[in-house]
């Protein structure tokens, strides 16, 4: 039987999930906005990825005979002065994230739970990589950013971008 705490946050990560798609779709939308239609691909792929983990989450957890309650999901309340705000508050946003799988984590392991922690070990991994992905693009920002033509080529690489599904076996 699994831990009720456990159990809890594994369902409220759900929600957690469902918002970071919320949050990068209102990115997309900020780039469609600005005509930067390369960006707000980039953005729509990390929204479909977060609802990917939302239902990796609500399946594990009906996998194991646990029940799952779906909350409401907040609006995201975002505002950017100009693009690097919305990279770097992508970057802080899965920084957060990469926060609540560690506490998962570890209050799995403080309950012996091996089977979550084997399923948790996937997404430390893909937190990873979002925050490798995020800070890349941030020091691609940076560098290129501020030269028009290179800002273009650089939309044009991000709208390149496909959804690949995880690959998670439950």
């Amino acid at each position: 039987m699994m831990n009720e705490k456990v159990r809890a946050l594994l369902n409220q990560q759900i929600n957690k999930e469902f918002y970071s798609a919320y949050l990068y779709l209102d990115f997309s939308n900020y780039f469609k906005a600005n005509n930067l239609d390369g960006f707000a691909n980039w953005y729509m792929i990390q929204a479909q990825e977060e609802r990917d983990h939302a239902l990796l989450f609500y399946q594990y957890l009906q996998n194991n005979n646990q029940d799952v309650t779906l909350d409401a999901i907040a609006k995201p309340e975002f505002t950017a002065a100009e693009h690097m705000d919305v990279l770097k508050a992508g970057l802080a946003h899965e920084e957060y994230v990469t926060s609540l799988i560690n506490d998962i984590y570890a209050e799995a392991y403080a309950n012996k739970d091996f089977r979550t922690m084997q399923f948790l070990d996937w997404f430390v991994k893909e937190q990873g990589e979002e925050e490798t992905n995020a800070n890349d693009l941030i020091a691609k920002m940076e560098l290129f950013g501020s030269d028009p033509r290179s800002l273009y080529l650089l939309n044009q690489e991000l709208g390149t971008r496909v959804y690949t599904a995880p690959s998670l076996v439950l």
